[in-house]
């Protein structure tokens, strides 16, 4: 079982960009799936959620209007779309699953995790 994420890089403030996490090893519709973020020197940070039937979103207050998660079950891949992205965006992004499928803003409640991705944004 691994999730894999993809698409980070070194962006400007006002730009957008659009991470992706692949889910392998067993199938992933029924799970909820998250985002996390950990910037250096701070703890991990709560961005977005998705419950596994794709109806209910959450997301933290910092991203709220301005990113969108997704995902799509056929393939088996995440989404993490963000736009005017600000300096305090940038940080290690991370997928992680949980089993129940209900969001949780909780890291606790996901026991998969993917190393992660980084997203740098300069000013």
């Amino acid at each position: 079982v691994q999730l894999v994420e993809s698409g980070g890089g070194l962006v400007q403030a006002g730009d957008s960009l659009r991470l992706s996490c692949s889910a392998s090893g067993r199938t992933f519709s029924s799970y909820a799936m998250g985002w996390f973020r950990q910037a250096p020197g701070k703890e991990r940070e709560f961005v977005a959620a998705i419950s596994w039937s794709g109806g209910t979103r959450d997301y933290g207050d910092s991203v709220k209007g301005r990113f969108t998660i997704s995902k799509d079950d056929r393939k088996n891949m995440l989404y993490l779309q963000m736009e005017s992205m600000k300096r305090e965006t940038s940080g290690i992004y991370c997928c992680a699953a949980q089993a129940s499928g209900i969001i949780d803003e909780d890291e606790v409640g996901f026991a998969l995790w993917g190393q992660g991705t980084q997203v740098t944004v300069s000013s």
